[in-house]
């Protein structure tokens, strides 16, 4: 039970690699990438359905046909946003607020389940955002440009997603839950964006076929470990995933992290595990 969280850290970082690689390509827009993103998905899990299918009853209720559409919604944008963010900053940059995330589930998790309640964490995560604000102020001047705001609200924006799926999660499998998920967001963004998949070339294709399958186990495990080891649990098991981020980045992109956003994703680490163990 234990290894599969940490297994799906792994693919979390090697995802975001090869994402930040291919939207490296001055050809291929943030917005595109989404829509080719979620079809490749779509594309790869239809072989894994004719295994894994499977969908109780109560996924039809009302309420519960609500709160996927809020799920899909959501996630939309917060693809959207961590899209445009990873297009122009560099991973040593884009990290710390992407580490931002499980802050932001495990104190939302904490507002909207008794269970997982524990008011330690409002204060962990204001420590928290607060190095990572310093970590972005530069000769007493606070720098925060754009494309770090967007990765801040697509972290948030992902972790209100993660959250609300929590009680929909027992009637679906997690394949199934995921492909619904996907099916529609690629949706929303062809009708949107309307892309044309002749412009990208045959290398790309295959590198958003490969991050596309990570991806697929990446969210399998997260669902599997919310319905069965809780939220707070997976997720503290899942902040491996940006440091492991930041090693594949200086290995393989040539990124340097500065001292500073060394230290605030230490600190953000910090608070995450802290914030966890005072829960237990």
């Amino acid at each position: 039970m234990i290894q599969l969280p940490i297994i799906g850290a792994f693919l979390e970082a090697a995802g975001m690699i090869i994402e930040k690689k291919i939207l490296k390509k001055k050809n291929l827009n943030y917005k595109n990438y989404t829509a080719y993103g979620f079809l490749a998905i779509v594309i790869l899990m239809l072989p894994i359905l004719l295994f894994a299918w499977g969908l109780k009853p109560e996924a039809f209720e009302t309420i519960n046909i609500l709160l996927m559409a809020f799920v899909v919604i959501v996630s939309v944008f917060a693809n959207l946003l961590v899209f445009y963010s990873l297009k122009r900053e560099n991973i040593t940059e884009f990290e710390p607020t992407w580490l931002m995330q499980p802050l932001f589930t495990i104190l939302l998790a904490s507002i909207f389940y008794l269970n997982e309640r524990n008011w330690s964490s409002l204060i962990l995560a204001l420590i928290a955002s607060l190095s990572l604000i310093l970590a972005h102020v530069k000769k007493h001047h606070l720098v925060l440009n754009k494309y770090i705001i967007a990765a801040i609200a697509g972290s948030f924006l992902f972790a209100v997603e993660l959250v609300a799926s929590k009680p929909i999660l027992p009637y679906y499998n997690p394949f199934t839950f995921y492909f619904i998920r996907c099916f529609f967001i690629f949706i929303i963004c062809f009708a949107l964006f309307r892309p044309r998949i002749n412009n990208i070339d045959k290398k790309t294709k295959l590198m958003v076929a490969a991050v596309a399958l990570l991806w697929i186990f990446y969210r399998t495990i997260i669902y599997y470990g919310y319905e069965n080891i809780g939220i707070v649990y997976t997720t503290t098991l899942f902040i491996l995933s940006p440091v492991l981020m930041v090693i594949m980045a200086m290995l393989f992109l040539k990124e340097k992290p500065t001292l500073r956003q060394i230290i605030s994703m230490i600190i953000i680490v910090a608070c995450v595990v802290a914030s966890v163990l005072l829960r237990n």
